[in-house]
């Protein structure tokens, strides 16, 4: 394949599973390491990969990435942080699930559950657990945005303000070794300040490619979250400040 041909490509997996390394790239095209190393160079000097020890992984910065991409993004290891989360949510509970792929995943896995109250700000969760006649639905207000689905602003803050969660289920955009929990829009930060503020238990839900990305609004500290719900090993020195924070780290 030609390297006008494997850059989309590389792109492509990228996007899809997070990251790319050399040695996976060498066996997925049958081309040189030295070949590999170059266009991951030349990618990155486009500013459509950041280079990392060992391969490459999607740019970071201060938009995120775009919601269809996302959804496709380490779609099968969101699906097992979703299932593990769903496990440890018993029936005849109440719980906030708010915009997120992830969440949205989770929401798929509590379709067996019954007896649930959950508080969205996801029309896409809304629309998933409406098929469970046993889980009573109750979606915020707020402003509509388009390209996710989700409510955000202060009529989804005040919507929150109104309730005492069992659990609140929230996502992320990226993750810091110093355990700070971010995000890109600011509204959304707001309502998630909300979520923990008004749950008894916080969950985390957030895969391993987070670690790799950077985002510039602080949602909170991870010792503000009591479970959190990943797929592999954490950055170096993250799972000290889970210990030192009393958070309990579930891996799928």
């Amino acid at each position: 394949m030609s390297q006008t041909l494997r850059k989309p490509e590389i792109i492509r997996l990228a996007r899809r599973e997070g990251r790319v390394t050399v040695d996976g790239l060498v066996a997925h095209f049958g081309v040189t390491p030295q070949t590999i190393r170059r266009d991951l160079s030349e990618l990155a000097e486009q500013g459509k990969l950041e280079r990392m020890h060992g391969g490459a992984v999607l740019p970071s910065g201060t938009t995120n990435i775009i919601y269809d991409e996302r959804r496709a993004l380490m779609h099968d290891v969101k699906a097992d942080i979703a299932r593990a989360c769903a496990r440890h949510i018993p029936n005849d509970c109440s719980l906030f699930l708010n915009i997120g792929t992830t969440t949205e995943a989770i929401a798929a896995e509590l379709l067996g559950h019954t007896g649930l109250l959950v508080v969205t700000n996801n029309i896409n969760i809304a629309t998933t657990l409406a098929d469970n006649p046993d889980i009573d639905v109750i979606v915020t207000g707020g402003t509509l945005r388009r390209s996710d689905g989700g409510l955000i602003g202060y009529l989804a803050t005040k919507t929150i303000e109104q309730f005492r969660f069992d659990f609140g289920i929230i996502g992320c955009s990226a993750l810091n070794t110093q355990g700070d929990i971010l995000d890109f829009d600011l509204q959304e930060v707001e309502v998630s300040h909300a979520i923990i503020r008004q749950s008894d238990t916080v969950c985390l839900a957030a895969d391993s490619s987070k670690f790799k990305r950077s985002a510039p609004a602080r949602i909170g500290s991870i010792s503000d979250v009591d479970l959190f719900f990943t797929d592999a090993t954490c950055a170096p020195g993250f799972e000290t400040v889970c210990a030192q924070g009393g958070t309990r780290i579930i891996r799928t």
